[in-house]
């Protein structure tokens, strides 16, 4: 998708400090381009996967949509074939598991179809076909429109920054869209579901059983429930904004901490792509 390089570098350190923040271990976090490997196993991987499949993503036909509706009909080689390096991003470290959104179900089945052929034409069952691991949340939807998933890319009403002020939060959740006027009798709408979601997501189980309580007896008011999301959602914010605040006091340290993890990271992904490489009859350089 279209970038400026300079703000590519600034987003990618600005993630780094806000995982760090809500809880990723340093040692377990590391920039994906100081680890060149993934780029030469996603081209192994090119041969193992179809064109029809990558043009079924529904990701691609969104973004290439999305491209060609703000008047740019350049879409990109790299756009077809990122679900591709994902799966490279995945398969190198031999996961079992991998954390996901349901949206991404079906760029994690690409994994396992690429994974079952690269074994299929090896002749032995070197990748693990990884599976998903689904929180109790797996797929939030935009408290702007319930019918979608929250999305970043959709536009800023889309989606919540969970590092973002509370006068902004407050105000997003006040003008999330509960009920469409479209739900079946005695069904929950889309987007009272959604706001459940979220306060489950942020942990505050004694809050969502009490407003799940007043909804079951046909008592919740909607300023209530639209309340507490608001809270919830602050009180976790304000968390994470302290955390990383703590973080920058000292941003050389931690830069330092994530280049050491990335090239320890490195060393198993290396290890990997020699194997890989073995099998696939291609001429290797052991390290």
């Amino acid at each position: 998708m279209p970038y400026d390089p300079k703000k590519l570098r600034e987003n990618t350190w600005e993630l780094c400090f806000n995982l760090l923040a809500v809880g990723i271990k340093p040692e377990n976090l590391f920039i994906q381009s100081l680890v060149p490997e993934h780029a030469e196993l996603c081209w192994i991987f090119n041969n193992f996967t179809s064109y029809g499949q990558l043009t079924r993503m529904t990701q691609f036909k969104d973004k290439s949509d999305q491209n060609s509706s703000s008047g740019d009909s350049f879409v990109s080689a790299g756009l077809l074939d990122y679900p591709v390096l994902q799966s490279a991003d995945i398969l190198i470290y031999r996961a079992d598991y991998v954390p996901v959104g349901k949206d991404q179900e079906q760029h994690l089945e690409l994994s396992r179809n690429i994974a079952q052929r690269f074994n299929a034409q090896v002749g032995k069952e070197y990748f693990v076909l990884p599976e998903p691991l689904f929180t109790e949340t797996p797929k939030i939807r935009s408290t702007a429109d319930p019918t979608r998933k929250m999305s970043k890319s959709a536009g800023e009403k889309h989606y919540i920054n969970v590092f973002e002020e509370e006068k902004k939060l407050r105000k997003q959740v006040g003008s999330a869209v509960t009920d469409a006027g479209d739900t079946p009798a005695g069904e929950m709408s889309a987007g009272v579901a959604n706001l459940f979601e979220l306060i489950n997501a942020c942990g505050a189980t004694e809050a969502y059983e009490k407003l799940m309580a007043d909804y079951q007896s046909g008592n919740l008011l909607y300023k209530d429930l639209k309340q507490v999301v608001a809270d919830a959602l602050v009180a976790l914010s304000d968390e994470f904004r302290a955390r990383r605040a703590e973080l920058q006091k000292d941003k050389k340290w931690v830069k330092e901490q994530i280049k050491s993890s990335s090239a320890t990271i490195r060393k198993r992904a290396q290890e990997t792509i020699q194997e890989v490489k073995e099998l696939a009859g291609l001429m290797n350089v052991k390290l």
